[in-house]
């Protein structure tokens, strides 16, 4: 597929960059709409194992473009709530995705932009990197990011930033739980390719039914429900094809047959 709003790169492991560096990768229609597609075409394509998300230029995403927000105030309720409903579904296609995400974050990470670090399961960031939920400055609210959001930092974390819109450093979205891991600029790619190495290392479909069992779990007691979800997964999973050839691989000493091959 081609994009004008993106450069995509389709192997075991995929890079989705947002490619609109002269706005800071700010996000309108157009790139909601292909960073939808995006995560779509490479969710079904069986090579990909690995999707990492990145920001051309000096930014990781300044969040909504600003003329997109302009012409939305004068548009219509029925134009509103379908335009919002687009932004929805394209974070939910990339929190739904069974393959691991990242966000690799740097420069500014603002309004949607936070979303979007929230939106994968993992976020690494630069010392550098700035966030902030900036959208009541515009006398909006983060409404399609605050799941997101609070999923990740938890509620009272995530009503301090959209209530003061306050810019946070990237020591800051460590502590919060915002951010799993911050690093120097120059070694902010070496990091990421080492997780990338890490993920690899586990089965795919391990992966995805993780992906698919820990989206059921809510914070709280666990239930006899939960417990038995639990048991019933390990049960299935403990006899598919890919549990087999892993353990036969842990016993024979050798590397499962799904992590890539060094020339070491």
């Amino acid at each position: 597929m081609s994009y004008s709003t993106l450069d995509v790169t389709v192997a075991p492991v995929a890079r989705v960059r947002m490619n609109r560096p002269q706005v800071f990768n700010a996000f309108d229609e157009a790139m909601i709409g292909e960073l939808d597609q995006a995560f779509s075409a490479l969710t079904a394509d069986p090579s990909v194992r690995v999707i990492v998300l990145e920001g051309a230029g000096k930014a990781f995403s300044a969040g909504a473009d600003l003329q997109w927000m302009q012409r939305a105030s004068t548009a219509s309720i029925d134009w509103n709530e379908a335009d919002a409903r687009r932004f929805a579904g394209m974070l939910h296609t990339i929190h739904r995705c069974p393959k691991p995400t990242i966000a690799r974050v740097h420069g500014v990470a603002l309004g949607g932009g936070v979303g979007l670090t929230c939106a994968c399961d993992i976020a690494i960031a630069s010392e550098d990197a700035k966030f902030s939920v900036s959208e009541a400055k515009f006398g909006i609210l983060p409404s399609v990011i605050g799941p997101y959001l609070t999923n990740a930092v938890g509620k009272r974390q995530a009503l301090r930033l959209a209530l003061t819109t306050q810019r946070i450093g990237a020591a800051e979205a460590l502590a919060i739980g915002l951010v799993q891991q911050v690093v120097t600029v120059d070694a902010l790619d070496a990091t990421v390719d080492a997780t990338v190495a890490e993920l690899l290392n586990g089965g795919p479909n391990a992966l995805a039914e993780i992906k698919a069992l820990f989206a059921q779990f809510a914070v709280g007691p666990i239930s006899p429900d939960v417990r038995e979800l639990t048991a019933r997964t390990i049960a299935r999973v403990r006899g598919t094809e890919e549990a087999r050839a892993g353990f036969a691989a842990f016993l024979a000493k050798q590397p499962a047959p799904w992590v890539p091959q060094t020339n070491d």
